[in-house]
Parts: C-alpha cells; structure tokens; sequence
C-alpha cells in the first residue's frame, strides 16, 4: 500500500465537492445536448390567431341577477373564462360556493376572541 497524499479533510473536502460539481455540470451539458438534438421534439406551430373578445356590456345600474349576485361580478367571471380561451357558452351556471368551513371557523375564532 502506499502513503494517502493528504490527511487534511478539507482539502479532501474540496476535492470531492469540485468533483461532484464536475460531474453535474457534465450531466447538465448532457441534458442540453439531448434536448437540442431532440428527435422526437415536434417543430413549433405558428400561433393561431386568438379572436377578440368582444366588449362586455356595462349596465347602466347595477341590477341583480337571479343567484343575487351583481351583474358586474358575473361579467367579470364570464371575461375571465372568455380570458382563459373558454366561450361564454361554456359558462352554464355561476352561483356562489357553499362554504361551510369559513363559517365555522368565524364562529370558533369569535368565541376564542
């Protein structure tokens, strides 16, 4: 056997992180190789053009909808959807969520309170 060349772990230390950081910036390189040459990768389309949305009508005062929501909040919801490349058909419904867990826990922190 023959005499190690250092005892000192922190040059041991370094000697090991710089060949760990060798080695992961090697895979790395690989990775980007891999993904330039990619055969498998389909060629990019050209984005279709996205139709306009056509303005929402503001009503002149705020009236109610059916669900007692304001008519706003609805148009809202609906240029939201219409945003996330939904059409305003798709909409079939907009009613508020019954959540029960907020009013428990309104009440549990009003009685701590």
């Amino acid at each position: 056997m023959s005499q190690p060349v250092t005892t000192n772990p922190f040059i041991i230390m370094i000697i090991n992180m710089t060949i760990v950081f060798l080695v992961l910036t090697a895979i790395w390189g690989m990775i980007t190789l891999l993904h330039a040459i990619d055969p498998t990768k389909k060629p990019k389309a050209a984005p279709a053009a996205q139709p306009s949305a056509a303005p929402v009508p503001k009503p002149a005062a705020p009236t109610v909808a059916p669900t007692g929501m304001p008519q706003e909040i609805i148009a809202v919801i609906a240029a939201a959807v219409q945003a996330m490349g939904y059409r305003l058909a798709d909409v079939k419904a907009v009613r508020p969520v019954e959540r029960p867990g907020w009013k428990e826990a309104g009440r549990t922190q009003g009685m701590r309170g």
